[in-house]
């Protein structure tokens, strides 16, 4: 089964809610049951594939670090230093890793299990030195290798990497009871299919699925109050707000298949959500080939969304934020000094103006910004849009809006907040409105550009989706270059967008008032 992805939602959503029915479901209250969970204290989530390539990162470092150090301190004292003992040393640490990761070495379970597959690591780094042996013999160099350094390296190596499996073993279990390893999870559908899929999960040994509850739309003798012990929560709806109150990771399905039309209404719900959508397959005889399967466990299901930019994208795209975005700040401090005291000198009002607006998931926070308004005309709720000769503008104010100057602040809500990436979708002020809609309510599927951080620049802005939306084809279009970057992105093409973004500035900024 192929996944849906944000634009083939789009194109099969309804049509834009009606301003009463936005605002009845963004007020909407919880149950008793889903506020009680939704106020556990819950940390971050680390990602365990995170979590197993740095530990072999550690590994080939380690062993690199025993057999250069042993080599350097007892070898070279009576032979001089040759680069060939080094190219061995990382060489069998190249092999030790693979043959770690051939006796599946490298999984969370096994990090925060019992010592038994400490054996498995004697073996294999035994094996990774019989290869070496061979391979030494065979080249006949045999005599030129030393043996007391090879003995010293296979034990002192060994001896590091049961130590660093015993940290880590402390580590994984800490991590595991702070929740920080469990993928929360809620079912939908609290008939008997989601019984029978929550206790197949539940009668998991060492599994990290944490189910949190049920939800369902009907009320009648088909909907049960609890699946084998997880309470119903409150209806499909009420997950959107759920998932926005505390850390969800996976929404399952336990709906069949053949209730397609049920489904399809519920994913127009539920794609805006930053999760794993999934439909369960453990009771459908329909079967696909294996492939097409992932798996909770060792429950078979069909991917349709998967939580954009995760794991090794979402480090990667951290260490871009924090790097780049320390140096762009360091270069652009002298611009920011002159910026503050012209606005000092301008109008009477603080250099900085802040303002609440839609972050990661809808969650509301403090942006930055040079203040470009006069300050007792100041417009913290973007009630009125700043429009082509603005009274309520300075003449500062004027100059920094155009080339977007006004925005440097947002560089220390990436760099020392971290609510910001440089590259994302633009954050909106919460009351963003066309005329007398807010933007949720204008545009279908509005808040899926929620689904990652938000960012200084973005796709939109260097196409010129920019600056004053006055109609709906404005803040359409950014929505849509905003999913477009969402569903395509890369490190490079976040650094594109970066390079792009002063010459958009120049050429593009027609509606920059």
């Amino acid at each position: 089964m192929e996944p849906i992805n944000a634009r083939s939602m789009m194109d099969v959503a309804a049509p834009a809610s009606s301003a009463d029915r936005s605002t009845v479901e963004r007020r909407r209250r919880l149950s008793e049951a889903a506020l009680a969970v939704a106020k556990e204290k819950v940390p971050p989530a680390y990602s365990p594939v995170v979590i197993a390539g740095a530990v072999r990162i550690a590994d080939f470092t380690l062993l690199n670090i025993a057999g250069i150090s042993l080599y350097l301190g007892y070898v070279t004292r009576f032979d001089g230093f040759h680069w060939e003992y080094i190219a061995a040393i990382s060489c069998m640490s190249v092999i030790a890793v693979i043959c770690f990761q051939a006796a599946d070495l490298y999984q969370v379970q096994v990090f925060r299990g019992q010592l038994r597959p400490m054996s498995r690591m004697i073996s294999s780094w035994a094996f990774v030195f019989l290869l070496f042996t061979g391979a030494s013999f065979l080249a006949k160099l045999g005599n030129d290798v030393s043996r007391f350094w090879l003995s010293a390296f296979f034990f002192v190596g060994l001896a590091g990497l049961l130590a660093e499996r015993l940290l880590l073993r402390s580590m994984v279990r800490r991590w595991a009871q702070q929740g920080r390893l469990d993928r929360r999870t809620v079912i939908v559908g609290s008939d008997q299919n989601g019984e029978q899929l929550v206790e197949a999960l539940k009668s998991q040994d060492d599994s990290d699925i944490k189910i949190l509850g049920v939800f369902d739309d009907r009320n009648d003798a088909r909907a049960l109050e609890t699946c084998a012990g997880s309470p119903k929560l409150g209806k499909v709806d009420d997950i959107l707000e759920f998932a926005r109150r505390t850390r969800v990771d996976l929404v399952l399905f336990a709906l069949p298949i053949s209730a397609e039309t049920r489904i399809l209404e519920m994913l127009k719900k539920l794609w805006v959500l930053p999760v794993d959508i999934r439909l369960s397959a453990h009771t459908n005889k329909l079967r696909f080939r294996p492939r097409s399967y992932s798996y909770v466990g060792k429950i078979p299901t069909l991917n349709v969304f998967e939580a954009p930019i995760t794991d090794w994208d979402l480090v990667m795209k951290w260490l871009f934020d924090h790097f780049v975005g320390a140096l762009i700040l360091l270069l652009a401090s002298p611009i920011m000094l002159l910026v503050a005291l012209a606005i000092k000198l301008d109008s009477p009002g603080p250099v900085f103006f802040r303002q609440k607006r839609f972050g990661f998931n809808n969650e509301r926070i403090d942006v930055f910004k040079f203040r470009s308004l006069y300050h007792d005309q100041a417009d913290p709720l973007a009630s009125k849009v700043v429009t082509k000769n603005d009274s309520r503008v300075t003449r500062v104010g004027r100059f920094i809006r155009k080339t977007s100057i006004d925005e440097l602040p947002q560089l220390f809500n990436v760099v020392l907040k971290g609510n910001l990436s440089l590259v994302g979708p633009r954050p909106h002020a919460v009351q963003s409105k066309l005329q007398t809609r807010l933007f949720d309510e204008a545009v279908d599927g509005y808040f899926a550009r929620h689904r990652v951080k938000p960012g200084i620049t973005g796709w939109a802005q260097i196409n010129g989706w920019r600056g004053e939306v006055d109609n709906e084809e404005k803040i359409q279009k950014r929505v849509e270059f905003d999913l477009y970057y969402i569903e395509n992105w890369s490190a490079l093409f976040d650094l594109y967008i970066l390079l792009k973004t002063p010459v958009a500035l120049l050429t593009k900024n027609e509606g920059a008032y």
